[in-house]
């Protein structure tokens, strides 16, 4: 089972943010549980890149997930290391910062993180049977 514990590991083994959380939202998609969630990361290495944002972003998907498909919410997404100071765009581009500011979902806008709608989307999450009770 893929947990967001694990994207941190596979970070520390030289993989990308990018692949390592595609790899995991691939496999909860395919079978959404809390299990997968439940686990808390350690904190990103700095060799990662922005660690900081990087705790934060882990953080907004394990609440955007739990949320989106009604499973608990693990307490350690709301520890006060997973929010930034000052926001951060999923673009450089300034013309899609209103975009962003509008379309952010809850659980990343509330940790200064600023995203599109559809950032955690995968090909796998439409193709899987598992659906989120959401989009039912």
């Amino acid at each position: 089972m893929k947990t967001l514990a694990l994207v941190v590991e596979a970070l520390q083994t030289g993989e990308s943010f990018a692949v390592a959380l595609g790899d995991f939202l691939d496999a909860f998609y395919r079978a959404p549980s809390a299990a997968c969630l439940d686990d808390e990361p350690p904190a990103v290495p700095a060799t990662a890149g922005d660690s900081e944002a990087l705790d934060a972003y882990l953080a907004a998907v394990a609440e955007h997930l739990a949320r989106q498909y009604r499973l608990a919410i693990p307490a350690w997404v709301f520890a006060p290391g997973r929010r930034l100071h000052r926001p951060r765009f999923g673009s450089p581009a300034a013309a899609l910062r209103a975009t962003l500011l509008l379309e952010s979902p809850p659980a990343f806008r509330s940790r200064n993180l600023f995203v599109t709608a559809n950032a955690l989307d995968r090909a796998s999450r439409h193709s899987s049977a598992a659906k989120s009770p959401e989009a039912a």
